[in-house]
């Protein structure tokens, strides 16, 4: 397919005498397309060439040459040279791309280059809460959109299965374990007994001294600790399955914390050979004053036992080696910001290549919020992900009820739709921003939901029905889609690849789901004003075409989110 950016900057090098890659960087796309498909300002010339902007855009627009670039014309308005896209070439290139490719927008630019990914990450014997949700479907949106453009992507679960809180849980335990049935309700069960010991903790030091002890003992191997441990991990890893199941999540390492546990003696090794390892009452500590860090990197605790940096670190340790990483990203809320800027200040003293150091980035996220305000496990205030995956397919189904109560495969698409609206919702809005859960928002059939992109999607599988399928890409006259909501669309489609590679650049999945949202609205408006069953067979197969590519991107474009098309709803 033609890249018209580059072929414009081919051709203003040969004008201007600056390096293609260079001005490439400076087209840009005007928001009103009434000024062109790309516009190239000239005020960053202005210096150079000593001329006034306009002066310059003239000058280029009388020199320049735009034949065979697939440009139709340039303009000049003010200090911009607009140019705009022949219809014709674009919609050709465009159909031609999506009919001889079963993926529209598969590239191999990512090819031999390796990201890893760490995400979803719940606390084992801990409910699998709504909280969880926004590192499982934020990091699974960017895992399969860089392995859509040829990366090799290694998606990490680091689970929270070591730390203090296993301390408390075995302690608790052993204190009223004979007052639960873990075997029959494991997970409810066991967050009793923790919200339970943490109230405990607060009243009386001793016990929180005694939990502290416990975990202590886990590090160091003590038989009866390690097999309460793994009865806890292998309980809640059953129960975390039938969300990952109903989420269609998927993982290809879940190398959590305890993972890291015999790792952690070369980290402290390392950061005492660097000098940087200090004792400061009673802990070890690296000291991150001279990086602008005040607070220190707790490494080991004044009782002896390890911390989630000196794990965190390992890890960095074992994923440079193992994977030989260009990115290692870090999905997890932005109240961990400082944790992280510790972890990757304090790496830098474990003696790794500069390309890993760069490489490491936490991708922070805002949290899920109750009208009520924040969740906790510790205060027994959550919304178990389950549940509320559940009662999306619920909802979901009573709406299909009401308004297509024949429908087939009942069951089916309101799995679809609930799951998906779900998912939609969270990655809708960019990632920073926190997000207060409202039911009546997530399942609109109208507005800028799952549910909407997913209703026009099996608008356009009804309009090819009744068309008796999709025409011979041959057969398509491209001439016929010269109005200006054809090319609404073709010129959207033709974006989808930058689309994502921008959530790339970004790690930013929210701009894929607002691209989603103008295709589905572009093509609603195509559809409201261009009737596509007409007698002129030209035309009819044209239009029928453009909602085939339409309905094409628009499932590809939601897979990578993570959700799931019904053919009807």
């Amino acid at each position: 397919m033609i890249d018209f950016k580059t072929k414009i900057a081919q051709e203003l090098e040969k004008v201007v005498q600056i390096n293609e890659k260079e001005l490439e960087t400076y087209i840009e796309i005007p928001k009103d397309t009434k000024n062109g498909d790309y516009s190239f300002p000239c005020f960053k010339l202005a210096k150079e060439l000593k001329k006034a902007p306009q002066m310059i855009a003239n000058d280029i627009k009388e020199k320049i040459n735009i034949e065979g670039t697939g440009i139709e014309k340039v303009e000049v308005i003010g200090g911009f040279l607009n140019f705009f896209v022949d219809k014709k070439v674009l919609a050709r290139e465009v159909l031609n791309e999506i009919s001889s490719k079963e993926e529209y927008g598969r590239s191999k630019i990512g090819e031999g280059r390796n990201i890893v990914i760490d995400y979803s990450a719940p606390n084992i014997a801990k409910p699998f809460h709504i909280g969880h949700l926004r590192s499982t479907v934020i990091g699974g949106a960017l895992s399969n959109i860089y392995k859509f453009l040829g990366y090799n992507v290694t998606g990490i679960n680091h689970l929270g299965d070591y730390g203090t809180q296993f301390g408390k849980l075995i302690e608790g335990y052993k204190l009223w374990g004979n007052e639960y049935d873990i075997d029959k309700d494991p997970i409810n069960e066991l967050t009793k007994i923790y919200i339970r010991i943490n109230n405990l903790c607060k009243e009386d030091e001793s016990v929180l001294n005694a939990c502290r002890d416990n975990f202590k003992k886990l590090e160091e191997g003590d038989s009866y600790c390690t097999e309460l441990w793994e009865k806890f991990k292998s309980v809640s890893l059953k129960e975390f399955q039938k969300v990952y199941d109903l989420l269609g999540s998927k993982f290809e390492s879940w190398n959590g914390e305890a993972f890291y546990s015999d790792k952690m003696p070369e980290v402290i090794e390392l950061l005492e050979k660097s000098g940087k390892l200090v004792e400061s009452q009673g802990a070890k500590i690296v000291d991150l004053s001279n990086d602008g860090i005040d607070t220190p990197c707790i490494i080991i605790k004044s009782n002896g036992s390890t911390t989630y940096a000196t794990r965190d670190l390992a890890a960095i340790l074992y994923r440079t080696r193992t994977y030989d990483f260009e990115k290692a990203l870090y999905v997890t809320s932005y109240e961990q910001v400082l944790h992280f800027k510790q972890v990757f200040a304090t790496a830098k003293y474990l003696g790794l290549d500069e390309k890993y150091l760069n490489g490491l980035k936490h991708i922070p996220f805002g949290m899920v919020l109750l009208p009520t305000g924040k969740m906790s496990t510790r205060e027994g205030n959550i919304i178990k992900l389950e549940d509320l995956l559940n009662e999306a397919i619920e909802r979901a189904k009573e709406i299909i009820e009401q308004k297509n109560p024949e429908l087939e495969d009942k069951e089916e698409t309101a799995k679809k739709v609930g799951i998906g609206a779900v998912i939609f919702n969270d990655l809708s809005n960019n990632r920073v921003k926190d997000e207060i859960f409202d039911w009546d928002t997530i399942l609109n059939f109208q507005g800028e939901t799952g549910p909407y992109i997913q209703y026009m999607y099996v608008r356009i599988k009804s309009v090819l029905e009744k068309a008796n399928g999709v025409p011979n890409i041959k057969e398509v006259n491209v001439e016929k889609l010269d109005d200006s909501y054809s090319q609404d669309i073709l010129k959207l489609i033709y974006n989808f690849e930058d689309t994502l590679v921008a959530v790339t650049e970004k790690e930013e999945p929210s701009i894929l789901s607002r691209y989603l949202i103008d295709l589905a609205k572009a093509y609603s408006s195509f559809y409201n004003e261009n009737k596509i069953m007409v007698e002129d067979k030209e035309t009819k197969d044209a239009r029928v075409y453009l909602s085939y590519a339409t309905a094409k991107v628009l499932k590809e474009g939601t897979a990578l989110l993570g959700m799931e098309m019904p053919n009807k709803m």
